[in-house]
């Protein structure tokens, strides 16, 4: 029984170690960091909950263990209402968390028009069968193929379009996804923090060349992505 109880204590204080003492990791975008600190909130509900049903179901099992038959339960009004009333505050916690990121424009972007005040990248995003054309409106309309190139620490616009069946735009490392739709444009926003480059690639099976439709998006800083910007212009205006 002793070992039972200190295997038991055991694990229980691992588990708030490890949920006290997660470590801070280095987020991708404003995306990513709204949508890991959701999931980090949910498993403050999660984890005890899936704890408290296994020790209920271990008790059970090894209480009845010998008997012959089920028995009926007693009716027990304190412990409805109590396991009632923790399951409308859990919902409750669930739902507010969860607008609190859902309503935020870095996860779902609801404006009608973009805000000059934020200086925005605007990239237009149109998919095709089999295959992306990345345009710059706001810098000549000018595209870049299959990449996406922006600064970072800057906001990001990225418009989504399709020029013939639906598409999925999706980026896993920036948590950026949403459809591609024929003859409507999908708009999507967020900062992206760290240098590098990320895959891109269509989330709908569109066709026999679905899998060929990867790009990528290159985050720099501002200063190479400045140059590299005067560089498409001029490539273009030579055209």
């Amino acid at each position: 029984m002793r070992k039972t109880r200190f295997a038991l204590a055991s694990l229980l204080v691992t588990v708030a170690v490890a949920l006290f003492a997660t470590p801070v990791a280095a987020q991708t975008s404003a995306s990513s960091e709204l949508i890991n600190q959701l999931n980090g909130k949910l498993l403050y509900i999660a984890i005890p909950i899936t704890l408290l049903v296994e020790a209920i179901l271990l008790y059970t099992v090894y209480k009845f263990r010998n008997s012959e038959r089920a028995l009926p339960t007693k009716e027990n009004r304190r412990l409805e209402i109590t396991w009632t009333i923790a399951t409308a505050i859990i919902l409750l916690f669930v739902g507010v968390a969860s607008y609190g990121v859902l309503a935020n424009e870095n996860v779902t972007y609801q404006a009608d028009s973009i805000s000059a005040d934020e200086d925005p990248v605007v990239v237009h995003a149109e998919a095709y069968q089999w295959g992306w054309n990345m345009y710059y409106p706001e810098e000549g309309n000018f595209t870049s193929g299959t990449e996406i190139v922006i600064p970072k620490d800057r906001p990001v616009v990225i418009q989504v379009t399709s020029q013939d069946v639906i598409h999925g735009f999706h980026v896993p490392d920036l948590a950026l996804k949403t459809d591609a739709l024929p003859q409507s444009t999908n708009t999507i926003k967020t900062v992206a923090y760290e240098e590098g480059t990320y895959q891109g690639y269509c989330t709908e099976f569109c066709g026999v060349a679905h899998s060929q439709m990867y790009f990528t998006v290159e985050v720099v800083s501002e200063e190479e992505y400045q140059t590299w910007l005067d560089e498409q212009q001029q490539s273009q205006s030579s055209e």
